[in-house]
């Protein structure tokens, strides 16, 4: 059993805020690690290994102790629901999850909706007291209003650009996300010192949460 601290690391967009944001904490992640295609990544110099997955399975490498720590968004936390340890506010790949639907649509006794997130969807209208029949999709859910598939969506919503392009408008914002830094629970213990030295370095550089330490916190 090896003892460096493995991360499971979110290909793509997160990735690039991730391993800037480490580099800040004092983690010199080589330059060379950004561009491969290695998906397990050994780092003897830092005394870690990298695991490089789909940002929805983060939770499950972690969950299962084939990971030790990860990085994940907000919406896969809550979707996912996995029995981890949530961290960390990274503060980074900051986006919402909204209600879209096309300018002309009106509430209707039979509604569907398409969403990648069919659990958080469903909890949010049963708390808004509406019955809608939720779709689940993995891809291009702005499609699903314009074919007639569904009358709205709940999806992730950045600059809003997507939306604009295909004549589609947020209603409603249901929360705002941000990605988190997650630990297995058993790691949390047998790893503690390493995890917790990260974390020390980490919210030095968080944005925000590095002024807000120099300025003291209010109750």
């Amino acid at each position: 059993m090896t003892d460096r601290l493995k991360v499971a690391m979110p290909k793509g967009r997160i990735y690039k805020q991730a391993s800037k944001l480490l580099r800040e904490a004092g983690v010199p992640i080589p330059p060379d690690v950004d561009d491969t295609r290695k998906l397990v990544i050994p780092l003897p110099e830092l005394g870690m290994e990298f695991i490089m997955a789909k940002p929805v399975d983060v939770p499950t490498y972690v969950e299962y102790g084939a990971a030790d720590i990860g990085i994940v968004g907000k919406d896969v936390l809550l979707e996912e629901s996995k029995d981890v340890y949530e961290l960390l506010d990274l503060e980074i790949a900051r986006c919402r999850m909204s209600v879209i639907g096309l300018p002309d649509w009106q509430p209707g006794i039979h509604q569907r909706v398409a969403t990648k997130y069919p659990r958080v969807a469903s909890q949010y209208f049963r708390e808004q007291g509406q019955q809608v029949e939720v779709i689940k999709l993995n891809g291009s859910i702005e499609l699903a209003p314009l074919i007639g598939l569904a009358d709205r969506i709940v999806d992730m919503v950045e600059t809003g650009q997507t939306l604009r392009e295909n004549g589609l408008i947020e209603q409603t914002r249901i929360l705002d996300i941000t990605s988190r830094l997650i630990a297995n629970r058993v790691s949390y213990r047998m790893k503690n010192t390493a995890i917790q030295e990260l974390c020390d370095r980490l919210q030095h550089v968080i944005p925000g949460k590095a002024v807000q330490q120099q300025g003291g916190s209010r109750a």
